[in-house]
């Protein structure tokens, strides 16, 4: 997954370990991706993702601050708003997180605004909605043992009808009464990234944004465009909706196109499943 520049593999937790690659390297400035993200399993198991999210987060944040690094880009989560009750959602928005990944990431945003306030740690958090697709080239994407996004688990189909997809929930209030989501393709994400990092290191602030197209699709929606692209029926059956699971979540990002510049330009939905289904013939060759 990593082909460019040194890759050194460490615990997060291990604070140790971190500073001696922040001592070797002298980053600028640390951009910080590394969390669990699988809301049903956060039910679950709150343990896992209290330790690892918020835990590890204040060992790179003592290590930062120790090292004397003041700027940091932070992937948080469109599930710090939980069901906000009505869409697009903004910026102020109210957090109310209904699932420990969101409490996870909220708790890390309101540390955040404490390290800025007392020790001068400027960071930007990105609100990511639906994060979706692949490399554009194909040649790298999402590789799990156990997947559990929408997009991949419906190419999974396609390329094994032999189990059926599950649609979790089909009594939301929603046109279709499948969840609704707003899927942003990882090269954007890539984008923003980018610009958030020269806006810190420019501005020395702390800001948030959301990382969202602000189309919002239902998973049967999803399905049948999935369907179109791969031109094949996707088996499905019904399953009970998952604890944590809102109904719709669709970003209203003008603020990060405003403040940032940033153009979200492969998000559309063909573009996004194109690019996924491009990576999973990719790994079957």
């Amino acid at each position: 997954a990593v082909r460019f520049g040194p890759f050194v593999e460490a615990d997060l937790r291990d604070q140790g370990a971190i500073r001696q690659v922040l001592k070797e390297f002298r980053p600028q400035a640390v951009l910080h991706f590394a969390a669990d993200a699988v809301v049903s399993e956060s039910v679950e198991n709150p343990a896992k993702y209290y330790t690892n999210n918020v835990g590890s987060t204040l060992s790179l944040l003592e290590a930062m601050r120790e090292e004397k690094i003041s700027f940091l880009v932070f992937s948080s989560s469109c599930a710090t708003y939980g069901d906000p009750g009505s869409t697009p959602i903004v910026e102020t928005t109210p957090q109310r997180p209904i699932s420990p990944y969101g409490h996870s990431k909220y708790f890390v945003e309101q540390i955040l605004q404490d390290y800025e306030r007392v020790y001068g740690i400027h960071s930007i958090s990105l609100r990511y909605f639906n994060a979706a697709g692949a490399d554009l080239e194909g040649e790298l994407g999402e590789n799990r043992t156990f997947e559990t996004h929408l997009i991949p688990r419906l190419l999974k189909v396609v390329f094994d009808p032999s189990s059926p997809f599950e649609v979790y929930g089909t009594h939301f209030p929603t046109r279709d009464g499948t969840a609704i989501r707003d899927f942003i393709h990882v090269e954007d994400l890539a984008e923003a990234h980018l610009l958030a990092l020269e806006h810190v290191l420019s501005y020395q602030t702390k800001e948030v944004f959301n990382l969202g197209t602000g189309d919002g699709y239902s998973i049967l929606e999803v399905l049948k465009a999935t369907e179109s692209v791969c031109g094949t029926p996707i088996p499905f059956i019904i399953k009970p909706a998952r604890q944590g699971d809102p109904p719709a979540l669709r970003a209203n990002a003008n603020k990060a196109k405003e403040i940032l510049g940033w153009i979200p330009r492969y998000s559309d939905l063909p573009t996004i499943i194109e690019t996924a289904k491009a990576w999973k013939l990719y790994q079957n060759r």
